[in-house]
């Protein structure tokens, strides 16, 4: 394909993904972005999952700090994310509302010390679906 330009968008309370988008930066060369919440989580654990358990029950999209990058340059969007309950966060619901990803390929990575990704990914196909754009495998 001519444009085969990649884009790392990942959200990280800890840190953990972070340093996955930026390994994975290291072996694809991709532009990378981080997405951050217009209210930042807690600086503590018990308030993250407070704050994070509220969003789920209430279906709450939070807010994104800042701009979002340009998609049209990019063919294949890579989205990491810690996982929590089983699912992403709703702030990457937040960015498949806000953002065209229509036509795009989704690559979704996470970290997690217990749930594994595929646990998350049937949530990511019908964010994808919603968005026009299709979930496609590392």
């Amino acid at each position: 394909m001519a444009n085969e330009k990649a884009l790392i968008i990942y959200f990280s309370v800890s840190g953990n993904t972070k340093r996955a988008a930026e390994k994975l930066q290291q072996q694809t060369g991709a532009d990378i972005y981080r997405l951050q919440p217009a209210t930042p989580y807690p600086d503590d654990y018990d308030g993250v999952i407070a704050v994070g358990e509220k969003e789920k029950d209430n279906n709450i999209h939070p807010a994104i700090k800042g701009k979002l990058p340009n998609l049209a340059q990019y063919h294949k969007v890579y989205i990491g994310y810690p996982i929590w309950w089983q699912r992403p966060p709703m702030l990457i619901d937040s960015l498949f509302e806000q953002c065209d990803l229509a036509g795009k390929q989704i690559v979704a990575f996470a970290t997690s010390a217990e749930t594994p990704l595929a646990d998350t990914l049937s949530e990511m196909k019908k964010l994808a679906k919603t968005a026009g754009a299709t979930l496609v495998p590392a």
